[in-house]
């Protein structure tokens, strides 16, 4: 929920329910300065209520979808009250009422205007409830949703670090293939290194004793 928002809320019903005092009392007084003088004060305060309506859609259509929806809703039931206290100030500050008709306000209709504006604030205040709740949910809603995401990401991480581990250790793998077909390498050139001299000891043994019998051959036969 929007800080301003609730700031900007937070003022606007203290300001309705104090111009709403003001229209009562108003409707009551008989000094015609004293009456102007509060209808100033009253008009004032209906501006000032028309300016933070204002602020108040501003800030809620800046939020997320899933916020605005809530607050636009809030700010319907604002208005609507808001329309109310124009009504009530604009009959109590009629020109056109006569004595009889002030006479009959403040004995019977005050208390019927002072009723129906308790009962449209009480209609008001639980609407405003029902969507204070509908909030709650909501931000709920968004809590899980954010514990949720926290806990799938640290499962991806969990997920690449396991992934990083098996590309080391298959790497490993990878060098110790390259030594040991390195070594086998090796192995093959000594065998073949061996083999080799083999032959050329076996072919210089060879050629020694075919030397030695032939120096005997002659040895024998010209004795």
């Amino acid at each position: 929920m929007s800080e301003v928002f609730e700031g900007y809320e937070r003022q606007y019903c203290e300001l309705s329910a104090n111009l709403s005092r003001k229209c009562n009392s108003a409707a009551a007084l008989s000094d015609h300065e004293q009456k102007q003088l509060k209808f100033l004060e009253i008009k004032a305060g209906i501006d000032d209520a028309d300016v933070l309506i204002r602020k108040m859609d501003l800030d809620a259509r800046s939020l997320q979808p899933s916020v605005k929806a809530v607050l636009l809703a809030k700010l319907r039931e604002y208005k609507s009250d808001l329309n109310q206290l124009k009504r009530e100030f604009k009959r109590v500050a009629s020109p056109n009422a006569n004595q009889a008709s002030r006479e009959e306000l403040l004995e019977s209709g005050n208390a019927d205007v002072h009723s129906a504006s308790a009962e449209h604030r009480e209609r008001m205040a639980m609407s405003v409830e029902r969507l204070n709740e509908s909030s709650d949910r909501i931000m709920e809603s968004r809590r899980t949703i954010l514990e949720t995401e926290e806990l799938g990401i640290s499962i991806l991480q969990d997920l690449h670090q396991q992934r990083e581990t098996l590309l080391h250790s298959h790497n490993k793998l990878h060098e110790v293939d390259d030594a040991i077909d390195k070594s086998k390498k090796v192995l093959t050139a000594m065998s073949r290194r061996m083999t080799k001299h083999k032959w050329i000891i076996g072919s210089t043994i060879g050629a020694l004793i075919f030397v030695v019998l032939l120096i005997l051959y002659f040895k024998l036969f010209h004795s």
